[in-house]
């Protein structure tokens, strides 16, 4: 998560903005805002993960039973606690803070980010996903060598693909749409993100008392 938004606070994206209390300035170049605590973060999974791995080297030569090896989990565990309790704190910090920048996002949304609801509308109609993923890719590869964007394909170029194509596929074009049908534990949908933020709720709730 920290990469990620490393990655979109930089101007090249500037999906995130980060408050100036987790971020500092550059002692060169005045405009620059470093995302200093989140690259920490970062870097206290290299720590954690270091720990781990130590640990388990540890384990990995004991036999049976108690062996005074064992006391060197102190150290790690201790450790790992104090480092994760550390990294919870400012990371709430953080996403309470920083500011979404949804123009921002909504320009870089791409018709191609849909090539796969366009397979499955096919499945829809009936043809196997094997088949479908195919003739979404022949649609992609159409639209590339027309030099225009997916959904700018008229009907009659995608019925040259297939002919299960109708009027209906406009409906594909739509990105809240695509989010929305994944309404499975674990999917995109509002609904389920809701419901996946509930769960862990309810899950911290009786652990903080």
């Amino acid at each position: 998560m920290a990469e990620d938004l490393i990655i979109y606070s930089t101007k090249e994206f500037a999906f995130v903005t980060l408050s100036d209390a987790y971020s500092t300035g550059s002692s060169l170049m005045p405009q620059k805002k470093n995302p200093d605590s989140l690259e920490l973060i970062r870097s206290k999974a290299g720590r954690l993960f270091g720990r781990c791995s130590g640990f388990l080297m540890t384990l990995k030569g004991l036999p049976s039973t108690y062996n005074k090896d064992l006391q060197e989990d102190k150290e790690a565990m201790f450790d790992s606690y104090d480092t994760v309790c550390a990294v919870l704190q400012v990371t709430t910090g953080i996403i309470s803070t920083l500011k979404v920048n949804r123009t921002a996002m909504e320009a870089a949304l791409s018709t191609d980010m849909l090539a796969t609801d366009l397979a499955y509308y096919l499945v829809r109609k009936g043809m196997p996903f094997r088949e479908a993923h195919g003739a979404s890719g022949k649609a992609v590869h159409l639209a590339e060598t027309k030099g225009i964007p997916l959904n700018q394909l008229t009907l009659e170029d995608l019925k040259t693909i297939s002919l299960l194509f109708e009027s209906d596929v406009s409906l594909v074009w739509n990105y809240t749409n695509s989010v929305e049908q994944y309404t499975a534990p674990g999917g995109t949908a509002e609904s389920s993100v809701r419901a996946q933020i509930q769960y862990i709720r309810d899950w911290l709730k009786p652990r903080r008392s």
